[in-house]
Protein backbone atom coordinates (compact mmCIF):
# COMPACT_ATOMS: atom_id res chain seq x y z
CA UNK A 1 0.00 0.00 0.00
CA UNK A 2 1.23 3.02 -0.77
CA UNK A 3 0.19 6.47 0.66
CA UNK A 4 0.37 9.87 -1.29
CA UNK A 5 3.18 12.06 -0.71
CA UNK A 6 1.46 14.78 0.62
CA UNK A 7 4.17 16.53 2.23
CA UNK A 8 7.29 15.91 0.12
CA UNK A 9 8.34 19.40 -0.23
CA UNK A 10 7.85 20.11 3.44
CA UNK A 11 10.82 22.77 3.87
CA UNK A 12 12.21 22.80 7.98
CA UNK A 13 11.57 26.13 9.27
CA UNK A 14 14.24 27.55 11.75
CA UNK A 15 13.80 31.31 13.92
CA UNK A 16 17.33 32.57 14.59
CA UNK A 17 17.89 33.47 18.43
CA UNK A 18 16.96 37.22 17.35
CA UNK A 19 13.80 36.04 15.46
CA UNK A 20 12.47 33.93 18.37
CA UNK A 21 12.88 36.72 20.92
CA UNK A 22 11.07 38.70 18.77
CA UNK A 23 8.20 36.42 18.04
CA UNK A 24 7.95 35.46 21.98
CA UNK A 25 7.31 39.65 22.11
CA UNK A 26 4.72 39.26 20.17
CA UNK A 27 0.90 39.96 21.56
CA UNK A 28 -0.56 36.33 21.58
CA UNK A 29 -2.77 36.63 18.15
CA UNK A 30 -0.26 38.51 16.37
CA UNK A 31 2.16 35.60 17.49
CA UNK A 32 -0.58 32.76 16.38
CA UNK A 33 -0.77 34.78 12.90
CA UNK A 34 2.41 35.13 12.29
CA UNK A 35 3.10 31.20 13.52
CA UNK A 36 0.63 30.15 11.19
CA UNK A 37 1.63 31.76 8.26
CA UNK A 38 5.14 31.00 8.45
CA UNK A 39 4.49 26.91 8.90
CA UNK A 40 1.81 27.13 5.94
CA UNK A 41 4.55 28.33 3.76
CA UNK A 42 7.05 25.88 4.85
CA UNK A 43 4.33 23.45 3.94
CA UNK A 44 2.51 25.07 1.52
CA UNK A 45 4.81 27.76 -0.27
CA UNK A 46 2.23 30.30 -0.45
CA UNK A 47 2.13 33.51 1.36
CA UNK A 48 2.47 37.18 1.03
CA UNK A 49 6.50 36.88 0.09
CA UNK A 50 8.49 38.86 -2.01
CA UNK A 51 12.40 39.17 -2.66
CA UNK A 52 14.08 41.93 -0.41
CA UNK A 53 15.37 44.69 -3.00
CA UNK A 54 18.95 45.91 -2.86
CA UNK A 55 19.73 42.91 -0.68
CA UNK A 56 20.13 39.10 -0.34
CA UNK A 57 17.06 37.63 1.49
CA UNK A 58 13.05 37.92 1.69
CA UNK A 59 10.09 39.47 3.46
CA UNK A 60 6.84 37.54 4.15
CA UNK A 61 3.94 40.05 5.06
CA UNK A 62 1.44 38.92 7.73
CA UNK A 63 -0.99 41.88 8.70
CA UNK A 64 1.18 44.88 10.38
CA UNK A 65 3.76 42.53 10.89
CA UNK A 66 7.07 41.42 8.56
CA UNK A 67 9.02 38.63 8.78
CA UNK A 68 12.66 38.88 6.98
CA UNK A 69 14.17 35.40 5.94
CA UNK A 70 16.59 33.57 3.90
CA UNK A 71 15.59 30.06 1.97
CA UNK A 72 17.22 27.12 0.20
CA UNK A 73 15.81 24.23 -1.58
CA UNK A 74 14.95 22.75 1.87
CA UNK A 75 15.27 25.84 4.70
CA UNK A 76 13.55 28.86 5.89
CA UNK A 77 15.74 30.26 8.21
CA UNK A 78 13.83 33.26 9.78
CA UNK A 79 16.01 36.11 10.60
CA UNK A 80 14.02 38.65 12.28
CA UNK A 81 9.76 39.74 12.78
CA UNK A 82 8.46 42.83 13.76
CA UNK A 83 5.83 45.42 13.05
CA UNK A 84 6.48 47.27 9.28
CA UNK A 85 6.40 50.35 11.34
CA UNK A 86 9.67 50.28 13.09
CA UNK A 87 13.01 49.54 11.53
CA UNK A 88 12.07 46.44 10.19
CA UNK A 89 13.89 46.58 6.53
CA UNK A 90 16.94 48.85 8.21
CA UNK A 91 18.12 46.65 11.14
CA UNK A 92 18.67 43.60 9.15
Amino acid sequence: MRFPAIFHDVKTLILSIGAAEDLDKLPADARQLVSEALIHYAIKGEGDVRMLKGRAGYRMRVGRYRVIFDEDANTILAIYIGKRETTTYSRN
